[in-house]
């Protein structure tokens, strides 16, 4: 079985997020059951905040359902292939699974990242976090339920997202939002070459009147 990155932090979140005996966990995380069993009742790891296995890339989550459903089902983690161009490649597609134990935090995590990244359309906070554009929408009008209770907080440091993915999400909005910002102000800026153009001939239009003048001056000067 591969090597689980922080076994008793992993072991702490499937006690508390899954339906998952503590024989599957024992198994998956390679601890022995009864200390599985010490962490379930707070005398073991009780200063360790739970891992999340899905969000590091560690376990998938059909097959924690899958143990949901079998409680002899021995739980596979992800392989990761040591070759770097396959590794580089995996791209998570389809809606971002939020435990039932994290989705009252996701008005927090919105709540920050309307203020801290307002380049990010609703769209994109959606897909980042896995929540709902009406939830978003109301939580920027300040109409949310819940809002004089919310408390912005980093949705990694929340569970709802790698730092991965949220560097990769601030970084797609910035760019469409410079790219949005040079569209407009280039075509705000046609039109203002023929307001000002009337203008420049202003003064020209008093220069024929000096030339006349001095020509008037020069006039007794050629009749003597």
């Amino acid at each position: 079985m591969t090597q689980i990155l922080m076994p008793k932090a992993t072991a702490v979140w499937l006690i508390d997020n899954t339906g998952l005996t503590f024989q599957q966990i024992s198994e998956f995380c390679s601890l022995h059951i009864l200390e599985i069993e010490g962490i379930a009742d707070g005398d073991v790891a009780s200063g360790i905040r739970g891992a999340d296995p899905i969000a590091n890339g560690q376990l998938a989550r059909e097959e924690i359902e899958k143990g949901e459903k079998d409680p002899k089902y021995a739980l596979k983690a992800e392989v990761f292939d040591e070759n770097p161009i396959k590794t580089s490649k995996p791209k998570r597609r389809g809606p971002r699974y939020t435990p039932l134990s994290r989705r009252q935090d996701r008005p927090d995590a919105i709540a920050w990242l309307v203020r801290n990244h307002p380049e990010m359309t609703d769209a994109q906070v959606s897909k980042l976090i896995g929540t709902t554009k009406p939830t978003i929408k109301a939580i920027r009008e300040r109409t949310h339920w819940k809002i004089s209770t919310i408390t912005p907080t980093d949705p990694v440091s929340l569970g709802l997202c790698s730092q991965i993915d949220l560097d990769e999400a601030v970084s797609i909005a910035a760019e469409k939002k410079a790219k949005a910002d040079a569209k407009i102000a280039k075509e705000e800026g046609r039109p203002l070459e023929p307001v000002e153009a009337p203008k420049a001939d202003e003064p020209v239009a008093d220069a024929p009147k000096t030339e006349h003048t001095l020509e008037s001056l020069f006039k007794p000067s050629t009749s003597e």
